[in-house]
């Protein structure tokens, strides 16, 4: 349930508050009282020696360092419970590290003000929910004014405006509640046109194309090159053939990264990195 606050929170921009206001309750990380207000950010990520377990006990991170400079595209793989969404939520600052530090162009995010910190970052996620409201509408989510031509130009770019002109009242159809008029595939490029819309310096993808069939997917993947260009994009991806063009690739292992490097270079060092593409290929 809290993955799914999470994912409203981010991609809703101002009008999802509320939603903040239940996140902030849930996990009890409250602003500095002297914290600084973030304006727009270039986007250079820093995890230097991050550890995190989860109130429940359950540990996530162990010393997890990496940088992602301004305009480059980092891909995050790993087997399942190796940390790799823990990640994109204290980069948020939906939970504090324990120990190490998580910096945005070089502040530490437990120094600034969080909703400045998410105003400027995109996530899609692979639940990524919508309001029971009209498709229109949830894009439009992404930056509250945004007029309609720019509404329907985020969705062509998110490769949704097709199905959306196919749908009754097109851009009026009803999404329904938790998006349940649609796919999840078209959820999913709903919410890609909802980030894209916002335009943020940093975008977060956790598995966001993985309800699409393989020409959306290529169209999509084909759309997020172009829209990544000049952003930091952090990608999380089970499909390893999402993350082949990515700027660098790290791989997690029990909230470490035990590798890091292109996929051509990973693949000649005959790691982890290569024992994960030939698992999914055998």
């Amino acid at each position: 349930a809290l993955g799914t606050l999470n994912a409203v929170a981010q991609e809703g921009g101002a009008a999802a508050d509320r939603v903040f206001e239940i996140v902030d309750a849930t996990t009890h990380i409250a602003d500095a009282p002297d914290a600084e207000r973030l304006n727009r950010v270039n986007g250079h990520v820093v995890f230097d020696g991050v550890s995190f377990a989860y109130p429940d006990g359950t540990r996530a991170l162990n010393g997890l360092s990496f940088v992602a400079a301004p305009g480059e595209t980092v891909a995050i793989v790993g087997p399942s419970g190796a940390g790799k969404s823990t990640v994109f939520n204290l980069l948020m600052r939906l939970y504090d590290a324990e120990s190490g530090a998580v910096s945005v162009d070089g502040k530490n995010v437990r120094g600034v003000v969080g909703d400045t910190l998410r105003a400027n970052i995109g996530l899609v996620a692979q639940d990524s929910a919508l309001f029971d409201d009209t498709v229109q509408n949830n894009i439009a989510l992404g930056r509250l004014g945004a007029t309609n031509a720019e509404i329907e130009a985020a969705a062509k770019a998110a490769n949704a405006h097709d199905f959306i002109t196919a749908m009754p009242d097109g851009y009026q159809s009803p999404a329904g509640e938790m998006g349940r008029n649609l796919s999840g595939g078209q959820r999913q490029r709903v919410a890609l046109a909802r980030a894209i819309l916002r335009g943020a310096p940093i975008l977060l993808l956790d598995e966001a194309t993985s309800a699409l069939d393989a020409e959306s997917e290529a169209k999509v993947q084909a759309a997020l090159a172009e829209f990544s260009k000049g952003r930091t994009t952090l990608i999380i991806a089970h499909r390893l053939s999402t993350v082949r063009a990515a700027d660098r690739i790290i791989v997690m292992e029990d909230g470490r990264a035990v590798e890091e490097g292109t996929h051509d270079a990973l693949m000649a060092s005959s790691g982890a990195y290569k024992r994960l593409v030939e698992l999914q290929l055998s």
